[in-house]
C-alpha cells in the first residue's frame, strides 16, 4: 500500500497534516503514533510467543500421554 504513494504523495500528506494540525501539534501526534505502533508490535509479538509456547506444550504433551487399558467389566447374570 505505501509503495504506491511515493515521495510526492508523502510530501503532500505531510503538508496537509501541517496545515490541519499546525506545527505545534505535529510532534505530539508523531509521538502518540509511535507509541501506538510500538505497543501494537509488542502485543502482537506477545501473542505470537504465547501461541508458539501453547503449540509446543501441546506437541510435547501428546508425546508423553500414556494409554491405559481398562479391563472390561464382567456382567453377572
Amino acid at each position: 500500500m505505501l509503495q504506491s504513494i511515493g515521495i510526492p504523495g508523502l510530501i503532500l500528506i505531510l503538508v496537509i497534516a501541517l496545515v490541519i494540525f499546525g506545527p505545534s501539534k505535529l510532534p505530539e501526534i508523531g509521538r502518540a503514533f509511535g507509541r501506538t505502533l510500538s505497543e501494537f508490535k509488542r502485543s502482537t509479538k506477545e501473542l505470537v510467543q504465547e501461541e508458539e509456547s501453547e503449540l509446543r506444550e501441546t506437541r510435547s504433551g501428546l508425546a508423553v500421554v500414556e494409554v491405559k487399558q481398562e479391563k472390561p467389566a464382567v456382567l453377572e447374570g
